[in-house]
């Protein structure tokens, strides 16, 4: 077994799901769905085994994956095309992105899977949040990759510095906004000029 020190846990929080409608794919990049509390990803093969008298064979059905998420209600663009895809039998593709997992080239690791929305329940109880949990039948995949996020889509993942002042034209989201500049804690930690 590998050394427990070297190993990265996973957390939850870091792992989040893109989605849109595949008819859509040569015009809109994945979205994020916003506000999500839960993610479930169970890759399965049934397997039968079967006495021979000359021993037993062990035989193994196609992969079934069970996908599934929770976020809270919300009128987002994505979380409408949910909708769609279980009113209008519409085939969706969606990426479960592990953004603590990269590779060399700054890529995310993620799980690639198409299908269909086949149940979307909304909660609506009155002392919380409305909330929404949407099963996919998967047609297509899991298929294991590496996917590049944008810079817009990396400031969705992330809280990114601003600084004080007024945002001048189109955001930049690198920390420099608002005469900004963002911490680097290897540079940054323990510096510091006095006034005195």
């Amino acid at each position: 077994m590998a050394n427990d020190a070297n190993l990265e846990k996973i957390q939850g929080v870091n792992v989040v799901v893109y989605a849109r409608k595949l008819a859509e794919a040569a015009k809109v990049a994945g979205q994020l769905i916003p506000y999500q509390t839960s993610l479930s990803i169970d890759p399965q093969r049934d397997s039968d085994k079967k006495k021979t008298k000359s021993g037993t064979v062990t035989t193994t059905s196609s992969l079934e994956t069970d996908f599934k998420f929770e976020f809270v209600n919300n009128w987002s663009k994505i979380a409408d095309q949910l909708l769609d895809s279980i009113f209008d039998n519409e085939e969706m593709e969606f990426w479960a992105v592990n953004r603590q997992r990269k590779n060399a080239d700054g890529q995310y690791y993620a799980l690639y899977l198409r299908g269909k929305v086949t149940e979307d329940s909304n909660d609506n109880d009155p002392d919380d949040v409305s909330s929404r949990e949407t099963t996919i039948t998967v047609d297509y995949g899991p298929v294991r990759g590496w996917v590049t996020l944008s810079e817009e889509q990396e400031a969705e993942l992330a809280y990114i510095f601003r600084g004080i002042g007024a945002i001048e034209g189109s955001p930049k989201n690198d920390g420099t906004d608002g005469a900004g500049k963002a911490w680097n804690k290897e540079t940054d930690a323990g510096q510091g000029v006095s006034d005195n």
